[in-house]
């Protein structure tokens, strides 16, 4: 496994990090689950993502992978979750008021059974809420310990800029990383979030950098959707449609496996090193329901790709 620095913080994560997403307390049987977390740990994955809204119910995801963690050094991982979206019947249980994020960091801390988190993310921008009381709320959750760490999900440039300007003029502990969607075949972030980011030493860890498992070559045009797969579930299969209904562009990812095989890569650890590809990301978040998947996911840190083989890729996808 293979380091990086998360932004200019002290925090060093695992290229290859583990997420929580449509996984652990909702859909993967909770046997599966916990294997695919210690096979992570054993593989050296020291960061693992979660969120309030994971799982059947809010908390779910938390509580299943705070048991599963206990049982390894405190020191030797970093976990995180985020809030925002709504979870329950008051006015008070969504958003990112000062009220919701001291009540629901004090949530997220008991179902993890955790003295503190080690990164909290604003899992969304709030509309309703103004900026600076978040940004106060983040600040004293830190200078409290009950947080170490905070950041933003899915924010854009804008509200990067806007925030910034409220910190250095309040004198606010500062965020330090995005967590943002990034993948071959989504890169909006290139433009604006990226540079911003960057220039005010933010990491970017980003999720479904496999496009849903489009980007592992499964799904073929022409062909029915495999069973048990993503997009074979009702359930979730929304998320993805979007990408199993566009057969030329399944013909497209269908191109890359010839790239990979040259380089003793499945599609899938292709599309995770091109991501880590970028010196803005410091890790590619991977769901995971079999051990197996995490153990071929993690063959992807390290790797290097040259300027010739991404220029392929582009004109691939183009």
């Amino acid at each position: 496994m293979e380091y990086r620095r998360l932004g200019t913080s002290g925090l060093k994560l695992s290229e290859i990090s583990l997420g929580s997403w449509l996984t652990y307390g909702s859909r993967t049987e909770a046997e599966s689950a916990r294997a695919c977390i210690e096979k992570a740990y054993e593989l050296g994955v020291n960061h693992f993502d979660c969120a309030v809204v994971y799982g059947t119910k809010p908390h779910d995801a938390e509580v299943f992978l705070g048991d599963v963690l206990r049982q390894f050094p405190r020191t030797s991982y970093t976990v995180t979750s985020k809030l925002f979206w709504k979870i329950g019947p008051s006015t008070y249980d969504q958003g990112l008021s000062r009220k919701h994020l001291f009540e629901r960091v004090e949530m997220s801390l008991q179902s993890m059974k955790l003295d503190y988190i080690d990164v909290y993310y604003a899992h969304r921008y709030d509309p309703e809420t103004d900026l600076e009381e978040t940004l106060r709320a983040f600040d004293d959750l830190v200078a409290q310990g009950k947080i170490l760490y905070y950041g933003f999900s899915e924010w854009t440039a804008a509200q990067w800029e806007r925030a910034f300007s409220i910190i250095d003029k309040r004198g606010l502990r500062r965020p330090v990383v995005s967590q943002p969607i990034y993948n071959m075949l989504n890169r909006y972030i290139e433009k604006e979030v990226m540079p911003v980011c960057a220039r005010e030493g933010v990491g970017q860890v980003v999720f479904s950098p496999l496009a849903q498992g489009v980007l592992t070559g499964k799904y073929k045009p022409g062909q029915p959707i495999p069973p048990g797969t993503r997009a074979a579930d009702e359930k979730v299969s929304h998320f993805i449609q979007r990408f199993t209904n566009d057969q030329e562009l399944l013909a497209k990812v269908q191109k890359l496996g010839p790239v990979a095989e040259g380089l003793g890569l499945t599609v899938g650890q292709l599309a995770l090193a091109w991501v880590l590809n970028r010196p803005e990301v410091t890790a590619a978040l991977v769901g995971a329901t079999r051990p197996e998947q995490v153990e071929e996911n993690v063959k992807a840190a390290g790797v290097k790709l040259s300027a010739d083989l991404l220029k392929e890729i582009d004109a691939i996808l183009a």
